[in-house]
């Protein structure tokens, strides 16, 4: 296993020196899950939530966290993203599927851009649909597959 990238020789945290990499194009996808009662996720698919259309504010989340990871994510860069989406689907009757991707072509991965969108949507749906099921779960929350840089490609196996 490689050593820790934002440790350096001392063991201290620092951002990652990526001044010297080559500009490659790179993509990554990240889902999260959000569980609830079948009422509870055929609300929030339906549109009939109080708050209004949950999965497009949900959506707009996602992509607004991603390009504001850096600001999250201490040792993260911030990156010029060429492309953020998110998409969002039942899956079942209990859960809601969210995969978000995030790309860039730059010097470093676009991973964490991925995950913190997929995690806000998780998060805004839930503030959304909570007044009615407060019992939800966000679960699930991984790399699915990501591509690019010196690293190369990652799948998930399923």
């Amino acid at each position: 296993m490689a050593g820790l990238t934002h440790l350096n020789e001392r063991g201290e945290a620092h951002i990652v020196d990526i001044g010297d990499k080559p500009v490659t194009r790179r993509c990554a996808v990240a889902q999260a899950r959000i569980s609830g009662q079948p009422e509870t996720i055929a609300t929030i698919m339906g549109g009939g939530l109080k708050k209004g259309d949950a999965l497009a504010v949900a959506r707009i989340a996602g992509i607004m966290a991603a390009k504001k990871t850096s600001e999250l994510i201490p040792l993260c860069h911030p990156i010029p993203l060429t492309k953020v989406s998110v998409e969002i689907e039942a899956d079942g009757e209990t859960a809601i599927l969210i995969l978000a991707t995030a790309e860039t072509t730059g010097q470093t991965g676009v991973e964490m851009e991925a995950l913190v969108a997929a995690s806000n949507t998780a998060l805004t749906l839930y503030d959304m649909a909570k007044a009615i099921d407060r019992a939800m779960v966000i679960s699930d929350l991984c790399l699915v597959e990501k591509s690019g840089g010196k690293s190369g490609d990652f799948t998930r196996a399923p």
